[in-house]
Protein backbone atom coordinates (compact mmCIF):
# COMPACT_ATOMS: atom_id res chain seq x y z
CA UNK A 1 0.00 0.00 0.00
CA UNK A 2 2.79 2.39 0.88
CA UNK A 3 4.55 1.62 -2.39
CA UNK A 4 1.28 2.14 -4.29
CA UNK A 5 0.74 5.49 -2.58
CA UNK A 6 4.24 6.63 -3.49
CA UNK A 7 3.69 5.63 -7.13
CA UNK A 8 0.36 7.43 -7.24
CA UNK A 9 1.89 10.61 -5.84
CA UNK A 10 4.76 10.34 -8.30
CA UNK A 11 2.39 9.93 -11.27
CA UNK A 12 0.29 12.87 -10.07
CA UNK A 13 3.43 14.95 -9.69
CA UNK A 14 4.55 14.14 -13.24
CA UNK A 15 1.08 14.89 -14.61
CA UNK A 16 1.00 18.17 -12.73
CA UNK A 17 4.47 19.06 -13.98
CA UNK A 18 3.49 18.34 -17.60
CA UNK A 19 0.26 20.30 -17.25
CA UNK A 20 2.14 23.29 -15.85
CA UNK A 21 4.56 23.20 -18.78
CA UNK A 22 1.70 22.75 -21.25
CA UNK A 23 -0.30 25.68 -19.84
CA UNK A 24 2.71 28.01 -19.98
CA UNK A 25 3.72 26.73 -23.44
CA UNK A 26 0.26 27.17 -24.95
CA UNK A 27 -0.07 30.64 -23.41
CA UNK A 28 3.31 31.77 -24.72
CA UNK A 29 2.67 30.24 -28.18
CA UNK A 30 -0.72 31.90 -28.49
CA UNK A 31 0.46 35.27 -27.17
CA UNK A 32 3.49 35.22 -29.43
CA UNK A 33 1.44 34.33 -32.51
CA UNK A 34 -1.14 37.04 -31.86
CA UNK A 35 1.39 39.75 -31.07
CA UNK A 36 4.07 39.16 -33.70
CA UNK A 37 4.02 41.62 -36.59
CA UNK A 38 5.83 40.92 -39.86
CA UNK A 39 6.59 43.34 -42.68
CA UNK A 40 5.95 42.01 -46.19
CA UNK A 41 5.41 43.37 -49.69
CA UNK A 42 1.94 42.81 -51.11
CA UNK A 43 1.47 44.00 -54.65
CA UNK A 44 3.13 47.41 -54.76
CA UNK A 45 2.54 48.02 -51.05
CA UNK A 46 4.67 47.72 -48.00
CA UNK A 47 2.41 45.93 -45.55
CA UNK A 48 2.29 44.47 -42.07
CA UNK A 49 0.77 41.08 -41.23
CA UNK A 50 -0.44 39.94 -37.82
CA UNK A 51 -1.94 36.58 -37.01
CA UNK A 52 -5.37 36.30 -35.41
CA UNK A 53 -7.73 33.55 -34.30
CA UNK A 54 -11.01 34.86 -35.72
CA UNK A 55 -10.71 32.79 -38.90
CA UNK A 56 -10.70 35.87 -41.12
CA UNK A 57 -8.18 37.63 -43.34
CA UNK A 58 -8.88 41.34 -42.97
CA UNK A 59 -7.22 43.93 -45.21
CA UNK A 60 -6.99 47.59 -44.18
CA UNK A 61 -5.97 49.89 -47.02
CA UNK A 62 -5.88 53.25 -45.24
CA UNK A 63 -8.49 55.89 -44.44
CA UNK A 64 -9.52 56.54 -48.06
CA UNK A 65 -10.58 52.98 -48.83
CA UNK A 66 -12.86 50.49 -47.10
CA UNK A 67 -11.68 47.38 -45.33
CA UNK A 68 -12.14 43.94 -46.81
CA UNK A 69 -12.29 40.54 -45.18
CA UNK A 70 -12.79 36.91 -46.16
CA UNK A 71 -12.89 33.63 -44.29
CA UNK A 72 -9.61 31.70 -44.34
CA UNK A 73 -11.04 28.25 -43.59
CA UNK A 74 -7.74 27.57 -41.81
CA UNK A 75 -7.41 25.15 -38.87
CA UNK A 76 -7.77 26.51 -35.31
CA UNK A 77 -9.46 29.62 -36.70
CA UNK A 78 -6.16 31.10 -37.85
CA UNK A 79 -6.54 34.33 -39.79
CA UNK A 80 -4.58 37.46 -40.57
CA UNK A 81 -4.82 41.21 -40.14
CA UNK A 82 -3.12 42.87 -43.12
CA UNK A 83 -2.43 46.60 -43.18
CA UNK A 84 -1.39 48.05 -46.55
CA UNK A 85 0.95 51.00 -46.19
CA UNK A 86 2.96 53.15 -48.60
CA UNK A 87 3.90 52.26 -52.18
CA UNK A 88 6.69 53.30 -54.58
CA UNK A 89 3.95 54.05 -57.13
CA UNK A 90 2.78 57.63 -56.61
CA UNK A 91 -0.31 57.60 -58.83
CA UNK A 92 -3.24 56.51 -56.66
CA UNK A 93 -5.44 55.38 -59.55
CA UNK A 94 -2.54 53.38 -61.01
CA UNK A 95 -2.08 51.63 -57.67
CA UNK A 96 -5.77 50.73 -57.55
CA UNK A 97 -5.74 49.44 -61.12
CA UNK A 98 -2.67 47.30 -60.42
CA UNK A 99 -4.11 46.00 -57.15
CA UNK A 100 -7.30 45.07 -58.98
CA UNK A 101 -5.39 43.16 -61.65
CA UNK A 102 -3.37 41.34 -58.99
CA UNK A 103 -6.60 40.50 -57.14
CA UNK A 104 -7.75 38.72 -60.30
CA UNK A 105 -4.89 36.23 -59.78
CA UNK A 106 -4.28 36.32 -56.01
CA UNK A 107 -2.72 32.89 -55.52
CA UNK A 108 0.84 34.21 -55.27
CA UNK A 109 0.00 36.84 -52.65
CA UNK A 110 -2.10 34.34 -50.69
CA UNK A 111 0.84 31.93 -50.73
CA UNK A 112 3.14 34.68 -49.46
CA UNK A 113 0.89 35.64 -46.52
CA UNK A 114 0.35 31.95 -45.74
CA UNK A 115 4.11 31.38 -45.65
CA UNK A 116 4.54 34.37 -43.32
CA UNK A 117 1.88 33.06 -40.94
CA UNK A 118 3.37 29.56 -41.03
CA UNK A 119 6.77 31.00 -40.12
CA UNK A 120 5.24 33.06 -37.28
CA UNK A 121 3.36 29.99 -36.04
CA UNK A 122 6.55 27.89 -36.08
CA UNK A 123 8.55 30.58 -34.29
CA UNK A 124 5.76 30.98 -31.73
CA UNK A 125 5.57 27.23 -31.19
CA UNK A 126 9.33 27.08 -30.58
CA UNK A 127 9.01 29.89 -28.03
CA UNK A 128 6.12 28.06 -26.41
CA UNK A 129 7.99 24.77 -26.19
CA UNK A 130 11.03 26.55 -24.75
CA UNK A 131 8.90 28.38 -22.17
CA UNK A 132 7.07 25.18 -21.23
CA UNK A 133 10.31 23.22 -20.81
CA UNK A 134 11.86 26.08 -18.85
CA UNK A 135 8.83 26.11 -16.53
CA UNK A 136 9.15 22.38 -15.93
CA UNK A 137 12.90 22.67 -15.28
CA UNK A 138 12.37 25.53 -12.80
CA UNK A 139 9.67 23.59 -10.96
CA UNK A 140 11.86 20.47 -10.72
CA UNK A 141 14.90 22.53 -9.68
CA UNK A 142 12.98 24.36 -6.95
CA UNK A 143 11.46 21.06 -5.79
CA UNK A 144 14.87 19.45 -5.44
CA UNK A 145 16.52 22.50 -3.88
CA UNK A 146 13.89 22.66 -1.17
CA UNK A 147 14.51 19.05 -0.16
CA UNK A 148 12.12 16.68 1.66
CA UNK A 149 12.39 18.35 5.05
CA UNK A 150 11.64 21.87 3.81
CA UNK A 151 8.82 20.62 1.60
CA UNK A 152 7.25 18.84 4.58
CA UNK A 153 7.65 22.02 6.65
CA UNK A 154 5.99 24.16 3.97
CA UNK A 155 3.18 21.62 3.55
CA UNK A 156 2.45 21.56 7.29
CA UNK A 157 2.48 25.36 7.35
CA UNK A 158 -0.08 25.70 4.49
CA UNK A 159 -1.79 28.06 3.93
CA UNK A 160 1.24 30.34 4.08
CA UNK A 161 1.52 33.34 6.29
CA UNK A 162 0.99 36.87 5.06
CA UNK A 163 4.70 37.52 4.52
CA UNK A 164 5.27 34.27 2.59
CA UNK A 165 2.17 34.82 0.45
CA UNK A 166 3.31 38.36 -0.37
CA UNK A 167 6.75 37.20 -1.45
CA UNK A 168 5.36 34.31 -3.48
CA UNK A 169 2.75 36.50 -5.14
CA UNK A 170 5.34 39.13 -5.99
CA UNK A 171 7.64 36.55 -7.56
CA UNK A 172 4.75 35.14 -9.61
CA UNK A 173 3.79 38.60 -10.88
CA UNK A 174 7.42 39.34 -11.78
CA UNK A 175 7.65 36.04 -13.71
CA UNK A 176 4.45 36.70 -15.67
CA UNK A 177 5.47 40.30 -16.37
CA UNK A 178 8.89 39.15 -17.58
CA UNK A 179 7.29 36.69 -19.99
CA UNK A 180 4.88 39.37 -21.21
CA UNK A 181 7.63 41.91 -21.79
CA UNK A 182 9.71 39.31 -23.63
CA UNK A 183 6.92 38.75 -26.15
CA UNK A 184 6.41 41.02 -29.18
CA UNK A 185 3.46 43.37 -28.87
CA UNK A 186 1.08 45.31 -31.01
CA UNK A 187 -1.45 47.90 -30.04
CA UNK A 188 -4.92 46.72 -29.05
CA UNK A 189 -7.18 47.68 -31.95
CA UNK A 190 -10.72 47.05 -30.81
CA UNK A 191 -13.06 48.53 -33.39
CA UNK A 192 -16.68 48.24 -34.34
CA UNK A 193 -17.09 47.67 -38.07
CA UNK A 194 -20.26 47.01 -40.03
CA UNK A 195 -19.66 44.40 -42.71
CA UNK A 196 -21.72 43.71 -45.84
CA UNK A 197 -21.10 41.39 -48.82
CA UNK A 198 -19.00 43.15 -51.45
CA UNK A 199 -21.59 42.22 -54.08
CA UNK A 200 -24.08 44.40 -52.19
CA UNK A 201 -21.91 47.49 -52.66
CA UNK A 202 -20.69 46.50 -56.13
CA UNK A 203 -23.49 44.49 -57.79
CA UNK A 204 -21.49 44.00 -60.99
CA UNK A 205 -19.34 41.45 -59.14
CA UNK A 206 -22.39 39.26 -58.78
CA UNK A 207 -22.39 38.76 -62.55
CA UNK A 208 -19.02 36.94 -62.43
CA UNK A 209 -19.38 33.14 -62.08
CA UNK A 210 -18.44 32.00 -58.59
CA UNK A 211 -15.83 29.57 -59.95
CA UNK A 212 -13.95 32.49 -61.53
CA UNK A 213 -14.22 35.22 -58.92
CA UNK A 214 -12.24 35.11 -55.70
CA UNK A 215 -14.28 38.06 -54.39
CA UNK A 216 -17.66 36.34 -54.18
CA UNK A 217 -17.19 35.61 -50.46
CA UNK A 218 -15.46 38.88 -49.59
CA UNK A 219 -17.12 41.35 -47.21
CA UNK A 220 -16.50 45.09 -47.24
CA UNK A 221 -16.78 47.58 -44.39
CA UNK A 222 -19.84 49.78 -44.61
CA UNK A 223 -19.14 53.44 -44.03
CA UNK A 224 -17.82 56.73 -45.30
CA UNK A 225 -14.74 55.16 -46.90
CA UNK A 226 -16.90 53.16 -49.30
CA UNK A 227 -19.12 56.10 -50.16
CA UNK A 228 -16.24 58.55 -50.55
CA UNK A 229 -14.11 56.28 -52.72
CA UNK A 230 -16.93 54.77 -54.78
CA UNK A 231 -15.80 56.38 -58.04
CA UNK A 232 -12.19 55.22 -57.59
CA UNK A 233 -13.26 51.74 -56.58
CA UNK A 234 -15.65 51.47 -59.51
CA UNK A 235 -12.65 51.75 -61.84
CA UNK A 236 -10.71 49.14 -59.87
CA UNK A 237 -13.70 46.81 -59.75
CA UNK A 238 -14.11 47.19 -63.52
CA UNK A 239 -10.44 46.28 -64.02
CA UNK A 240 -10.86 43.27 -61.73
CA UNK A 241 -14.03 42.13 -63.48
CA UNK A 242 -12.52 42.45 -66.95
CA UNK A 243 -9.37 40.59 -65.86
CA UNK A 244 -11.28 37.73 -64.27
CA UNK A 245 -13.63 37.46 -67.23
CA UNK A 246 -10.99 37.65 -69.97
CA UNK A 247 -8.24 35.48 -68.50
CA UNK A 248 -10.59 33.07 -66.75
CA UNK A 249 -12.43 32.37 -69.99
CA UNK A 250 -9.13 32.17 -71.89
CA UNK A 251 -7.92 29.48 -69.49
CA UNK A 252 -11.22 27.64 -69.96
CA UNK A 253 -10.81 27.90 -73.73
CA UNK A 254 -7.38 26.26 -73.45
CA UNK A 255 -8.96 23.27 -71.72
CA UNK A 256 -11.29 22.78 -74.69
CA UNK A 257 -9.11 23.75 -77.66
CA UNK A 258 -7.94 21.04 -80.04
CA UNK A 259 -4.39 20.28 -81.10
CA UNK A 260 -2.28 20.69 -77.95
CA UNK A 261 0.13 17.78 -78.07
CA UNK A 262 0.81 15.59 -75.04
CA UNK A 263 3.90 13.35 -74.80
CA UNK A 264 3.75 9.90 -76.32
CA UNK A 265 5.51 6.76 -75.12
CA UNK A 266 8.66 7.68 -73.19
CA UNK A 267 8.58 11.34 -74.24
CA UNK A 268 8.38 14.20 -71.75
CA UNK A 269 7.28 17.77 -72.39
CA UNK A 270 8.35 21.13 -70.93
CA UNK A 271 6.62 24.52 -71.06
CA UNK A 272 8.52 27.68 -72.03
CA UNK A 273 7.42 31.06 -70.63
CA UNK A 274 9.23 34.35 -71.06
CA UNK A 275 8.82 38.13 -70.73
CA UNK A 276 5.76 37.91 -68.48
CA UNK A 277 6.50 41.48 -67.26
CA UNK A 278 4.22 41.18 -64.22
CA UNK A 279 1.20 39.87 -66.13
CA UNK A 280 0.35 37.27 -63.52
CA UNK A 281 -3.16 36.88 -64.91
CA UNK A 282 -1.64 34.88 -67.81
CA UNK A 283 -0.21 32.33 -65.38
CA UNK A 284 -3.53 30.46 -65.14
CA UNK A 285 -3.58 30.29 -68.95
CA UNK A 286 0.00 28.96 -69.10
CA UNK A 287 -0.88 26.45 -66.39
CA UNK A 288 -3.88 25.28 -68.41
CA UNK A 289 -1.57 24.65 -71.38
CA UNK A 290 0.84 22.80 -69.10
CA UNK A 291 -1.96 20.60 -67.79
CA UNK A 292 -3.16 19.77 -71.30
CA UNK A 293 0.38 18.92 -72.41
CA UNK A 294 1.17 16.95 -69.24
CA UNK A 295 4.41 18.87 -68.76
CA UNK A 296 7.23 17.65 -66.53
CA UNK A 297 8.91 21.02 -65.92
CA UNK A 298 8.84 24.72 -66.81
CA UNK A 299 11.59 26.77 -68.46
CA UNK A 300 11.35 30.48 -67.57
CA UNK A 301 13.50 32.67 -69.83
CA UNK A 302 13.29 35.81 -67.69
CA UNK A 303 11.87 39.33 -67.60
CA UNK A 304 9.20 38.24 -65.15
CA UNK A 305 9.20 41.81 -63.82
CA UNK A 306 9.50 45.34 -65.17
CA UNK A 307 12.51 46.68 -63.29
CA UNK A 308 13.54 44.05 -60.72
CA UNK A 309 12.16 46.02 -57.75
CA UNK A 310 11.45 44.24 -54.50
CA UNK A 311 7.73 45.04 -54.68
CA UNK A 312 7.54 43.07 -57.94
CA UNK A 313 8.07 39.79 -56.13
CA UNK A 314 4.33 39.20 -56.60
CA UNK A 315 5.15 38.10 -60.14
CA UNK A 316 7.56 35.39 -58.93
CA UNK A 317 5.11 34.35 -56.20
CA UNK A 318 2.34 33.98 -58.77
CA UNK A 319 4.40 31.80 -61.12
CA UNK A 320 5.50 29.65 -58.18
CA UNK A 321 1.89 29.26 -57.02
CA UNK A 322 0.65 28.37 -60.52
CA UNK A 323 3.29 25.65 -60.93
CA UNK A 324 3.65 24.66 -57.28
CA UNK A 325 3.82 20.95 -58.13
CA UNK A 326 6.16 21.27 -61.14
CA UNK A 327 9.91 22.11 -61.17
CA UNK A 328 10.78 25.50 -62.64
CA UNK A 329 14.19 26.19 -64.23
CA UNK A 330 14.82 29.89 -64.74
CA UNK A 331 17.16 32.59 -65.92
CA UNK A 332 16.70 36.26 -65.05
CA UNK A 333 16.17 38.78 -67.84
CA UNK A 334 17.60 42.26 -68.28
CA UNK A 335 14.56 43.71 -66.48
CA UNK A 336 14.99 41.29 -63.56
CA UNK A 337 18.53 42.31 -62.74
CA UNK A 338 19.89 43.17 -59.35
CA UNK A 339 20.07 40.40 -56.79
CA UNK A 340 16.52 40.59 -55.43
CA UNK A 341 14.51 38.83 -58.15
CA UNK A 342 17.04 36.03 -58.59
CA UNK A 343 17.11 35.52 -54.82
CA UNK A 344 13.31 35.48 -54.78
CA UNK A 345 13.30 32.87 -57.55
CA UNK A 346 15.57 30.68 -55.46
CA UNK A 347 13.56 31.32 -52.29
CA UNK A 348 10.34 30.03 -53.88
CA UNK A 349 12.15 26.93 -55.14
CA UNK A 350 13.12 27.73 -58.74
CA UNK A 351 16.42 26.38 -60.02
CA UNK A 352 18.20 29.49 -61.31
CA UNK A 353 20.80 28.57 -63.92
CA UNK A 354 24.16 30.28 -63.42
CA UNK A 355 26.37 29.12 -66.27
CA UNK A 356 26.60 25.49 -65.23
CA UNK A 357 25.06 22.41 -66.82
CA UNK A 358 21.94 21.00 -65.12
CA UNK A 359 20.81 17.44 -65.69
CA UNK A 360 17.01 17.46 -65.85
CA UNK A 361 15.16 14.24 -66.64
CA UNK A 362 18.29 13.05 -68.47
CA UNK A 363 18.51 16.32 -70.46
CA UNK A 364 21.65 18.47 -70.32
CA UNK A 365 20.48 22.08 -69.85
CA UNK A 366 22.88 25.03 -69.94
CA UNK A 367 21.83 28.58 -69.18
CA UNK A 368 22.61 31.85 -67.47
CA UNK A 369 20.88 35.09 -66.54
CA UNK A 370 21.18 38.21 -68.68
CA UNK A 371 24.21 40.31 -67.61
CA UNK A 372 22.53 43.62 -68.39
CA UNK A 373 20.36 45.85 -66.25
CA UNK A 374 17.55 48.14 -67.36
CA UNK A 375 14.79 50.30 -65.94
CA UNK A 376 11.14 50.66 -66.85
CA UNK A 377 11.35 53.89 -68.83
CA UNK A 378 14.98 54.91 -69.04
CA UNK A 379 16.29 52.05 -71.17
CA UNK A 380 19.56 50.48 -70.14
CA UNK A 381 20.86 52.12 -67.02
CA UNK A 382 24.45 51.12 -67.71
CA UNK A 383 26.70 52.31 -70.48
CA UNK A 384 25.56 50.78 -73.78
CA UNK A 385 29.11 49.77 -74.72
CA UNK A 386 29.44 47.99 -71.38
CA UNK A 387 26.17 46.16 -72.00
CA UNK A 388 27.33 45.02 -75.42
CA UNK A 389 30.66 43.89 -73.98
CA UNK A 390 28.88 41.98 -71.21
CA UNK A 391 26.68 40.13 -73.71
CA UNK A 392 29.70 39.36 -75.87
CA UNK A 393 31.63 37.96 -72.92
CA UNK A 394 28.67 35.80 -71.89
CA UNK A 395 28.23 34.58 -75.47
CA UNK A 396 31.88 33.44 -75.62
CA UNK A 397 31.80 31.85 -72.16
CA UNK A 398 28.61 29.87 -72.76
CA UNK A 399 29.87 28.70 -76.14
CA UNK A 400 33.06 27.42 -74.57
CA UNK A 401 31.10 25.53 -71.92
CA UNK A 402 28.64 24.09 -74.47
CA UNK A 403 31.23 23.08 -77.03
CA UNK A 404 33.57 21.54 -74.44
CA UNK A 405 30.83 19.63 -72.58
CA UNK A 406 31.35 15.86 -72.28
CA UNK A 407 27.74 15.25 -73.29
CA UNK A 408 25.96 17.25 -75.96
CA UNK A 409 23.86 20.12 -74.59
CA UNK A 410 20.19 19.40 -75.16
CA UNK A 411 18.89 22.90 -74.40
CA UNK A 412 20.51 26.27 -73.85
CA UNK A 413 18.34 28.78 -71.97
CA UNK A 414 19.21 32.48 -72.33
CA UNK A 415 17.12 35.60 -72.14
CA UNK A 416 18.51 37.13 -75.34
CA UNK A 417 19.62 35.13 -78.36
CA UNK A 418 22.67 37.44 -78.50
CA UNK A 419 24.04 35.45 -75.57
CA UNK A 420 24.05 32.29 -77.70
CA UNK A 421 25.23 33.44 -81.14
CA UNK A 422 28.51 31.57 -81.04
CA UNK A 423 26.89 28.44 -79.67
CA UNK A 424 24.35 28.55 -82.51
CA UNK A 425 26.99 29.23 -85.19
CA UNK A 426 29.18 26.38 -84.00
CA UNK A 427 26.21 24.03 -83.48
CA UNK A 428 27.06 23.07 -79.90
CA UNK A 429 23.50 22.58 -78.60
CA UNK A 430 20.45 20.82 -79.98
CA UNK A 431 18.09 23.68 -79.09
CA UNK A 432 18.63 27.30 -78.02
CA UNK A 433 15.65 29.02 -76.37
CA UNK A 434 15.42 32.78 -75.82
CA UNK A 435 12.96 35.63 -75.31
CA UNK A 436 13.61 39.38 -74.91
CA UNK A 437 12.27 40.55 -78.29
CA UNK A 438 8.56 40.18 -77.41
CA UNK A 439 8.03 38.58 -80.83
CA UNK A 440 8.63 35.13 -82.26
CA UNK A 441 11.77 34.48 -84.26
CA UNK A 442 12.31 31.00 -85.70
CA UNK A 443 12.58 28.18 -85.27
CA UNK A 444 15.73 28.53 -87.37
CA UNK A 445 18.12 25.65 -88.06
CA UNK A 446 21.89 26.20 -88.25
CA UNK A 447 24.43 23.52 -89.14
CA UNK A 448 27.80 24.31 -87.59
CA UNK A 449 31.08 22.48 -87.25
CA UNK A 450 29.90 20.80 -84.03
CA UNK A 451 26.43 19.84 -85.22
CA UNK A 452 22.89 21.09 -85.85
CA UNK A 453 21.25 23.72 -83.63
CA UNK A 454 17.65 24.89 -83.73
CA UNK A 455 17.10 28.38 -82.30
CA UNK A 456 13.72 29.75 -81.20
CA UNK A 457 12.78 33.10 -79.67
CA UNK A 458 9.38 32.88 -77.99
CA UNK A 459 7.22 36.03 -77.89
CA UNK A 460 6.14 37.60 -74.59
CA UNK A 461 4.01 35.25 -72.50
CA UNK A 462 2.53 38.32 -70.83
CA UNK A 463 1.63 39.97 -74.12
CA UNK A 464 3.99 42.82 -73.25
CA UNK A 465 4.24 45.81 -75.54
CA UNK A 466 7.04 47.44 -73.62
CA UNK A 467 8.25 46.48 -70.14
CA UNK A 468 4.86 46.23 -68.44
CA UNK A 469 2.08 43.83 -69.35
CA UNK A 470 -0.26 43.66 -66.34
CA UNK A 471 -3.74 44.78 -67.31
CA UNK A 472 -7.36 43.77 -67.66
CA UNK A 473 -6.78 41.92 -70.97
CA UNK A 474 -4.13 41.21 -73.58
CA UNK A 475 -2.94 44.21 -75.58
CA UNK A 476 -0.95 42.17 -78.09
CA UNK A 477 -0.27 38.52 -78.88
CA UNK A 478 1.03 36.37 -76.03
CA UNK A 479 2.87 33.09 -76.48
CA UNK A 480 4.13 29.93 -74.83
CA UNK A 481 6.13 27.08 -76.32
CA UNK A 482 5.98 23.36 -75.66
CA UNK A 483 9.21 21.39 -76.07
CA UNK A 484 9.05 17.61 -76.38
CA UNK A 485 12.02 15.45 -75.33
CA UNK A 486 12.84 11.84 -75.97
CA UNK A 487 15.82 9.95 -74.61
CA UNK A 488 17.34 13.15 -73.20
CA UNK A 489 17.14 15.20 -76.43
CA UNK A 490 14.61 17.75 -77.72
CA UNK A 491 12.65 16.24 -80.58
CA UNK A 492 9.80 18.66 -81.23
CA UNK A 493 8.31 22.13 -80.71
CA UNK A 494 4.79 23.44 -80.56
CA UNK A 495 4.09 27.18 -80.29
CA UNK A 496 0.76 28.38 -78.90
CA UNK A 497 -0.27 32.00 -79.46
CA UNK A 498 -3.04 33.91 -77.67
CA UNK A 499 -4.50 36.86 -79.51
CA UNK A 500 -6.19 39.87 -77.85
CA UNK A 501 -9.58 38.78 -79.23
CA UNK A 502 -9.32 35.62 -77.05
CA UNK A 503 -8.34 33.60 -80.09
CA UNK A 504 -6.01 30.65 -79.52
CA UNK A 505 -3.68 29.67 -82.34
CA UNK A 506 -2.29 26.19 -81.65
CA UNK A 507 0.70 25.82 -83.93
CA UNK A 508 1.65 22.63 -85.68
CA UNK A 509 4.03 20.26 -83.95
CA UNK A 510 7.46 20.72 -85.54
CA UNK A 511 9.94 17.87 -85.41
CA UNK A 512 13.56 18.87 -84.83
CA UNK A 513 16.50 17.81 -86.93
CA UNK A 514 19.23 16.49 -84.64
CA UNK A 515 22.95 15.87 -85.07
CA UNK A 516 24.13 12.30 -84.61
CA UNK A 517 25.79 11.66 -81.28
CA UNK A 518 29.28 10.08 -81.14
CA UNK A 519 28.87 6.40 -81.82
CA UNK A 520 25.66 6.81 -83.86
CA UNK A 521 25.82 5.16 -87.25
CA UNK A 522 23.43 7.47 -89.07
CA UNK A 523 22.31 11.08 -88.92
CA UNK A 524 18.91 11.19 -87.29
CA UNK A 525 15.97 13.47 -86.90
CA UNK A 526 12.90 13.29 -84.74
CA UNK A 527 10.90 12.04 -87.68
CA UNK A 528 13.22 9.22 -88.74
Amino acid sequence: MATGGVMTRRVLAIVGLVLAGLVVGVWVTTASFLHTERTVTIGAHNATVNGNLDGLATVQAGPLLPEFRISTDAPLGIGADIVLRDSPITNFEQILAQDAAIAAAPEGEIAKVTAVLQDVALTSAIRGVAAGLATMVVIVAVWRLLGPARRAQLTSAWPPGRHTALVGGTLTIVLIASLWVALPHRSDDTRTVAWVPITTEFPELGDIPADLSALQDVEVSKGAAVAGSKALLDGAIATYSESVDFYGKLADDVRDVDGIRAPEGDEITALVVTDRHNNITMDQVAKAVGDRADISFVMDLGDDTSNGASWEDFSIQSLAAAFSDIPVYAVAGNHDQGPFIREEMERVGFTVLDGGVEEVEGISILGDSDPRSSGLTAGYTGNEDDNIDAIGAQDAELAEIACDAEERIGVMMVHSSASARETIDRGCADLVLSGHLHRQVGPDVTEGEEGITTALTTASTGGAVYAFALGSKLRRDAQVTLVTFDDGRPVGLQIITFQPGRIIDVGDYTELELSPLPGDDDATSAGE
